[in-house]
């Protein structure tokens, strides 16, 4: 007997029509397969060492770092974090507790990247002022990560703001190429510090049942960003890109990110360190609109390819509920 399939005969393979059938499964798992293999996504954390909201108590944030690492030691997720170094210090001393959040992070085999001293806005800043808070932002993340011999050789943009026009961009990037920074843009861009405020100020107040509420919501929207995203990647790309995510060190993310990561999974996602992610070509596509947004890198390509407001429209909102619990907050 000619056999087939492990055991079973071709013949009854081919046999009331089974060979369609079985050809459309094959191949369906076999998309499948492939299409979770190709999903690839850097997680990257903004804003380290934590978003206290000014809660100067270092268990609380030692808390919130714990547990997102954590997090990113369970689904093995090389994610980096970003330094404001301007929270190291407290009334001008350097606190060695903010620090130790940083070598948590070293020791947990996760990248530290460089976000300014002072989180500026290179949009509403001097050249030379902001400059100066870049290299200022790595003096102590630099002794750090010598320390542990991992590089430091990413750098964030505040607010996504990289340049209002071309000159504007290029200088600041040829400052970076200088002084040896690779620029790290965002695909998956969000509103996620407006949940997590609100989640704070729940938090606070003592009021679980708003902050479980809090939460879904966020989960919710996080999940309709990331298909956002992908159909946008697709529609000026032809294919998903390896994304990179944008988060804060928040007590929101470090309750929720578990379970985001957990929706992620279920759309078929892998993780990847922020240089996997910037092989990608498309991070190296032309940028020629410019303007005083912080927006993803696939809506500046959007832009700079004549995209128009369609291309835009189905992005998700904010619930409306978390704006109003943020009208009091200014950011």
């Amino acid at each position: 007997m000619l056999f087939g399939i492990g055991n079973i005969p071709w013949s009854l393979i081919f046999s009331d029509n089974r060979m369609k059938f079985f050809l459309s499964c094959f191949f369906t798992v076999c998309m499948t397969f492939v299409q979770a293999q190709d999903k690839k996504m850097c997680i990257s954390v903004d804003d380290l060492p934590v978003v206290s909201y000014g809660i100067e108590d270092p268990d609380f944030g030692e808390k919130i770092t714990e547990k997102l690492l954590s997090t990113f030691r369970k689904h093995e997720v090389p994610a980096i974090g970003y330094v404001n170094e301007h929270k190291l210090y407290k009334n001008g001393t350097l606190d060695q507790s903010m620090v130790h959040l940083l070598e948590l992070w070293l020791k947990n085999g996760n990248e530290l990247g460089n976000h300014t001293y002072s989180h500026m806005n290179y949009h509403s800043s001097a050249f030379g002022d902001y400059t100066e808070d870049i290299i200022r932002g790595e003096k102590i993340t630099r002794q750090l990560t010598d320390e542990y011999k991992t590089p430091l050789k990413y750098f964030r943009h505040p607010y996504l703001r990289s340049g209002m026009n071309k000159e504007h961009a290029d200088t600041l990037e040829n400052f970076l190429n200088q002084v040896g920074y690779t620029t790290a843009p965002v695909s998956i861009d969000n509103d996620d510090y407006l949940f997590a405020k609100a989640y704070h100020d729940a938090f606070m107040a003592g009021d679980s049942t708003l902050m479980e509420k809090i939460g879904q919501a966020y989960l919710s929207y996080m999940e309709d960003k990331l298909l956002y995203f992908e159909r946008s990647s697709i529609n000026l790309f032809n294919r998903n890109i390896s994304h990179i995510l944008l988060v804060h060190a928040s007590l929101l993310n470090a309750e929720y990110l578990d379970d985001l990561i957990e929706v992620y999974n279920k759309h078929g996602y892998q993780y990847i360190s922020q240089g996997e992610a910037l092989e990608d070509e498309v991070y190296r596509e032309k940028i020629t609109r410019f303007g005083d947004w912080g927006i993803s890198w696939i809506d500046r390509c959007a832009l700079s390819q004549g995209k128009k407001g369609d291309f835009f429209k189905d992005e998700p909102f904010v619930p409306e509920f978390i704006r109003d619990l943020n009208q009091d907050n200014t950011y």
